[in-house]
């Protein structure tokens, strides 16, 4: 028997006793077979392209399939070399040369070298590349200041960018700088992302949609071969079928526990897993039509809404109130002066006045689960109670996470006036600049789905990409984020911080502040 044939019987045993638990008030538990980890996501991923998707439910796979040029020390958001053994820096910020490791092949057979780095960037950077239509490659943006990339020799490879770029070195260690198998896109075309090969610890094994994403170990991974034979990642989008397969054993692992269900994790059967890193939940307004293109309707709603609430009553306590566009967890950047909106109804009804917003109809977009989504359905219908508090009328619509994604990301014009929306970032450089910038309008191809626009906090952010000198990156973004919570372009509801349960099978398990799950070294009894 196979090990996808070993793994798929296992799944449908565990499946059984998962059915039984929810018809009985004791729970059967299921065995799940060891050296086999079977993870509950929270969706279904996009797809397996590292160049290709935004969600943090995606990259949770994909950072066990490949690696990067660089990579996350474990427990930090500092670069370490991963697939590059080291590198030097120009003078002037502008020239990257790195050491390539030698030996390393894809999971295909094929060799990483200086050839396969030039050819992951140039196919997304490079509109007349003969494998660019295999996108589109959303976070691209990441490496805008790209301006050529040289193979110099087998392993040697040099970034020229257009000017200094601060972040450079810790988004190549984001998901969107792993390196894929050129002889993989070559073969599969736009069918890659459901046919990935890398250099990971894990090597893909296959896709069944709706039910599973199964990898399994690369017994000859650079960096030392993994203990557990095979990972499962299952989509489960519904928080409390989710939980209940976890309490009955039919997932060894899940991510994303609802905050009324952490106390059915405490005892030895479990271990349950936190981790602070930069998050911001929050909602995005239609700056552009309708009642919140006024400054004082956008202000009036962060009045309006008990976020405190939110964080104690609908979040149990998991989350912090957020004060603006970037996380405390970057606590060099942060603006330490901002205060959170207070909670204030009258002073929000005082405001919709001032507009003659009073009554205003407003069309909300909720997601049933999503990437750090912070429980999306009951946090939209407290905030939905708050709004209408004040008088505003607020309709929901709802929709699984990857159609609510396509209804989003591509902007709000003619469709919603708010939706909700998490990022969970690796410099403070990067949701400010994807999703706060002019430049970044969904028609532009960035993440600024609510259209604001503010000449001042487009100046800041493109300075502070470009200063070298973190004390001066700092000011800038501090100066941002005052701008920022004062136009008021979203809610700035939450800061979270992360949790996962494991079962006591589970060992050598920490999550990390980058919200990757990173799974070479568990160990699964």
């Amino acid at each position: 028997m196979t090990l996808i044939d070993w793994t798929r019987r296992s799944l449908l045993v565990a499946g059984a006793a998962v059915a039984l638990t929810l018809n009985m008030t004791a729970p059967v538990v299921a065995q799940t077979p060891p050296g086999v980890l079977i993870v509950g996501q929270i969706a279904e991923p996009k797809a397996l392209d590292p160049a290709a998707v935004t969600a943090v439910n995606d990259f949770r796979i994909l950072m066990n399939v490949y690696d990067g040029l660089v990579r996350y020390k474990g427990g930090t958001l500092e670069t370490e070399p991963a697939l590059a053994t080291g590198w030097d820096i120009s003078e002037d910020g502008t020239v990257y040369t790195f050491q390539l490791r030698e030996g390393v092949k894809f999971h295909d057979g094929s060799d990483f070298n200086a050839e396969a780095v030039k050819f992951n960037f140039d196919r997304m950077l490079k509109e007349d590349h003969p494998y660019h239509n295999t996108g589109p490659f959303p976070l691209s943006f990441f490496f805008s200041a790209v301006q050529n990339v040289e193979a110099i020799d087998p392993l040697t490879v040099k970034f020229t960018l257009n000017a200094p770029y601060a972040p450079f070195l810790s988004n190549l260690a984001y998901p969107t700088g792993l390196i894929v198998s050129p002889a993989a896109v070559e073969k599969f075309g736009a069918e890659f992302g459901r046919n990935p090969s890398g250099t990971g610890p894990f090597k893909f094994a296959e896709w069944r949609s709706n039910e599973a994403v199964v990898v399994e170990a690369n017994p000859d991974y650079w960096d030392g071969a993994t203990e557990l034979q095979a990972v499962v990642f299952r989509p489960i989008t519904d928080a409390n079928t989710r939980t209940a397969e976890m309490l009955a054993g039919g997932i060894d692992m899940m991510v994303e526990v609802p905050p009324v269900a952490l106390s059915k994790f405490e005892g030895d059967a479990f271990h349950l897993v936190e981790q602070a890193g930069p998050h911001v939940w929050f909602l995005i307004l239609n700056a552009k039509e309708g009642p919140f293109a006024d400054k004082r309707v956008r202000q009036a709603a962060n009045y309006a809404i008990n976020k405190e609430a939110l964080v104690n009553d609908v979040l149990e306590g998991t989350a912090a109130v957020a004060a603006g566009p970037t996380p405390p967890a970057f606590a060099w950047a942060y603006n330490k002066t901002l205060q959170p909106y207070a909670y204030d109804p009258e002073k929000a009804k005082a405001l919709l006045a001032e507009a003659g917003a009073e009554g205003a109809e407003l069309t909300f977009y909720v997601t049933e689960g999503g990437s750090g989504m912070l429980d999306p359905i009951a946090m939209g219908t407290a905030i939905q109670a708050d709004l209408q508090a004040v008088g505003l009328k607020v309709k929901i619509e709802t929709y699984e996470w990857n159609t609510f994604l396509g209804q989003v990301n591509p902007g709000l014009e003619g469709k919603a006036d708010m939706a909700e929306m998490a990022w969970m970032t690796n410099d403070p450089d990067t949701l400010p600049y994807l999703a706060l910038r002019t430049e970044a309008w969904p028609d532009k191809g960035g993440f600024n789905s609510g259209y604001y626009s503010n000449p001042k906090v487009d100046e800041l952010l493109e300075s502070a990409r470009a200063a070298t000198d973190q004390g001066e990156r700092a000011k800038l973004y501090q100066e941002m984020q005052t701008i920022v919570q004062d136009d008021a372009p979203w809610v700035f509801v939450a800061n979270w911080k992360q949790n996962a349960v494991t079962s006591d099978k589970v060992e050598n398990f920490a999550l990390q502040p980058s919200f990757f799950l990173l799974l070479k070294d568990v160990v699964k009894n």
